[in-house]
């Protein structure tokens, strides 16, 4: 058990670190933890445990769920042919450049070259969400135009991982299901529990979305995709 509250306590001193210097230094601190963590990375080497990699892959799929409860039907209704242009582009640019430069410029292989495409095409929602968060613009148009084009490249990423490296066995396609019946069912499911629960001081809603997120995760996974998808 010591090792892992020194873990934590290493953690955590990162995170405390990146709060003050983005204070001082007035950038988001998103992008100071990603410097930080670069930066300990290659300097003190902290352990990866298992638990640090699931907070981590669970702190990212609840970003994600909440950059998307801010994108308004209306928004993306008006701004569809943007964001999706935006997206598209974000996307297919870096991915065939990357795969280019790596084949054909620095002699990697096929497969390599690929995953060197897809890696630098992505984009991350939860960064982008939570600087723009900081920034406000979150609750204007460009902001919410900005986040549904970031959902189109990741979404970009997922399917052309899913299409060269998955298998689609079984798994894939319950996860597919699944993810359906969630997108049918849940709109109509969850407003019925919020009005019974009726946030109690447990906070039910909070646990009842956690529990959603956490399954659709697994089954993510199991089918050989990624977690944060169905987020």
């Amino acid at each position: 058990m010591e090792e892992l509250w020194w873990e934590a306590s290493v953690w955590i001193s990162l995170a405390l670190v990146s709060s003050l210097i983005s204070l001082k230094i007035g950038i988001s601190v998103a992008l100071v933890e990603l410097m930080i963590g670069i930066l300990a990375g290659n300097t003190i080497h902290p352990h990866l445990s298992e638990w640090v990699n699931f907070l981590a892959s669970f702190g990212a799929i609840v970003l994600t769920f909440l950059a998307g409860a801010e994108l308004e039907s209306q928004t993306l209704k008006r701004f569809w042919k943007e964001s999706v242009v935006l997206g598209l582009i974000g996307f297919f640019a870096p991915f065939g450049l990357a795969w280019w430069v790596a084949q054909f410029f620095l002699g990697w292989g096929f497969r390599a070259a690929q995953i060197a495409g897809i890696a630098l095409s992505t984009t991350s929602v939860a960064v982008v969400y939570a600087v723009m968060v900081e920034t406000g613009l979150n609750e204007t148009p460009i902001g919410k135009l900005i986040l549904a084009a970031c959902f189109v490249d990741d979404l970009g990423t997922v399917i052309a991982l899913g299409l060269l490296f998955s298998s689609f066995g079984l798994w894939f396609w319950i996860f597919l299901a699944a993810t359906l019946m969630a997108l049918f069912i849940l709109p109509r499911v969850t407003p019925y529990y919020l009005t019974q629960v009726d946030s109690h001081s447990s906070e039910p809603e909070v646990k009842y979305l956690y529990l959603v997120l956490i399954l659709l995760a697994y089954v993510a996974i199991r089918g050989g995709s990624e977690g944060v998808l169905p987020a």
